[in-house]
């Protein structure tokens, strides 16, 4: 088996244009892959710097050793068929330690043709250090240091309009790019005094002529394949030590900023060329929405009516012949009716996500869908459940009904086949549930949960007893659980 570098496999050559903060999985399965498609299929013709996230170099080093080659692994199912590749990708140039190479990564901003920056910090990278200087090398916070990079490249370029970056933040966080900028000018502010006479023309070149872009980004990365490792080593003929492994599935929303057109965006960055699902759209709101309502809410309802009917796979799930079409009503007859997308694009996305549940290589448990499950449903569900009584005059049934199933999981015991039932929640939450369960009255249980607005529901959406007919059909569909079990319920209510 051969080692991995470029003396043993070819790797593309381009100029550096793309500044990455980070080397972690997700990017190289997404990010990197994205590059390495436009590059094959487009005249996008760039190369990646990584700056190292963290002091720990072991990912670094790991990539250095195979001069930054690796293969991306993607498994699932696109169209119906199942998908297990492997891509090759060559699009990282280097890595850069800001932390024992600050000088090297400060002279990032002084190459002309460098153009993005992309990061993913994780949710808690994108914040505001006060005690960060300009002097610091580097500042702690990846905004900080982004800040130090943009004001070397303003001096470089004496505030140049065409020397301003494209930037693309990653991390999981709505608004991710708005939030970013504003830190950014927190931080100009900070360092006023540093910055002198530079200072206001800093500020609006970095205002002007940077571009600090929103994103919503999708695929599940699993990682490093530990178990499939050795075989995957024995397909390629190489020993790739940082293979990752992601889904099939990839969407990347990029929300324009307010002073770039869309037309200028996407011809700068051409991924609708290359026939990537990377949508380059005037606001990113509501497909982080579609987002949260079409893949995190049904996963949060159909989790406990699977796993109280016997069933313990999401994929399981999705085949079964009576859970499989409460998924399909929850998600499109219910759900998805509640969005203002329009609707093929609705659909399509909803196909979509039942092809990810239905992924052949992920044995994915929907027990560890329901951890802390409640305010799940409060952030996933409830709003859909509100907008359709709004729209449609009537309760969504399956929702209701998936709320009733994760009543009843809460009240523990034993499955029908003698499975422990044992929920995980705030210790409020479940010590509000035993209580309920043991006055043995469903009613008292349903009007009880219903209203719990301090502890699950929050003020916003207050006592749900007041939503009309909510507090007796959660009842019904609470009475016919314990009288004729999961299976049955579903059943009756998909089949009516």
């Amino acid at each position: 088996m051969k080692a991995l570098n470029k003396l043993t496999a070819p790797k593309a050559v381009a100029p550096e244009r793309i500044i990455q903060f980070g080397e972690g999985n997700f990017l190289r399965a997404f990010v990197d892959w994205i590059v390495k498609n436009m590059n094959d299929k487009t005249d996008f013709n760039s190369s990646v710097v990584i700056v190292q996230g963290t002091p720990d170099a072991f990912v670094m080093q790991l990539l250095q050793g195979q001069d930054f080659l690796y293969h991306v692994n993607l498994q699932g199912r696109l169209d119906g068929e199942a998908v297990n590749s492997l891509d090759r990708i060559d699009v990282i140039s280097r890595g850069i330690s800001p932390f024992t190479q600050t000088d090297a990564f400060l002279a990032l901003a002084d190459q002309p043709e460098m153009r993005f920056v992309i990061s993913n910090t994780t949710e808690a990278g994108i914040a505001y250090d006060d005690t960060c200087k300009l002097s610091d090398r580097p500042a702690s916070s990846y905004p900080g240091k982004l800040t130090q990079l943009l004001y070397r490249r303003y001096k470089t370029f004496n505030g140049a309009a065409d020397k301003g970056f494209i930037i693309m933040p990653c991390e999981l966080i709505f608004e991710n790019g708005h939030h970013l900028k504003d830190i950014i000018n927190k931080y100009i502010e900070l360092w006023t005094d540093d910055f002198g006479a530079d200072y206001e023309g800093f500020k609006n070149w970095f205002n002007t002529y940077n571009y600090v872009c929103a994103t919503l980004v999708d695929r599940i990365v699993p990682g490093f394949p530990r178990k499939e490792i050795n075989e995957i080593q024995e397909k390629l003929g190489y020993k790739d030590n940082v293979v990752v492994q992601g889904e099939a599935f990839h969407l990347w929303v990029i929300e324009r900023a307010s002073n770039i057109s869309l037309e200028q965006l996407r011809a700068e960055f051409p991924a609708d060329r290359a026939g990537l699902q990377v949508l380059i759209t005037d606001s990113e709101a509501p497909y982080h929405e579609r987002k949260v309502t079409l893949l995190n809410g049904p996963h949060t309802v159909l989790s406990p009516v699977a796993y109280l009917s016997g069933v313990n796979i999401v994929r399981d799930a999705c085949n079964h012949p009576v859970i499989g079409k409460y998924i399909h009503k929850v998600q499109f007859d219910e759900l998805m009716q509640t969005l203002n997308l329009p609707m093929d694009e609705l659909q399509k996305f909803g196909s979509d996500v039942l092809e990810r549940f239905n992924n052949p290589y992920v044995d994915h448990q929907v027990t560890s869908i329901m951890l802390n499950a409640f305010p799940k449903f409060q952030t996933r569900d409830l709003p859909g459940l509100k907008v359709y009584l709004e729209r449609k005059g009537e309760l969504p049934k399956g929702i209701v009904l998936g709320l009733a199933a994760l009543i009843t999981y809460y009240k523990g015991g034993k499955r029908e086949d003698g499975a422990e039932i044992a929920p995980k929640d705030d210790q409020r939450i479940m010590d509000l549930l035993t209580e309920l369960w043991a006055t043995g009255d469903t009613r008292k249980v349903a009007e009880g949960v219903l209203a719990a607005k301090d502890l699950i529901w929050g003020e916003e959406h207050g006592d749900l007893n007041t939503v009309p007919g909510l507090t007796d059909l959660v009842t019904e569909y609470l009475d016919k659980i314990q009288a004729n079990g999961m299976l049955e319920t579903v059943k009756e209510v998909v089949e009516a």
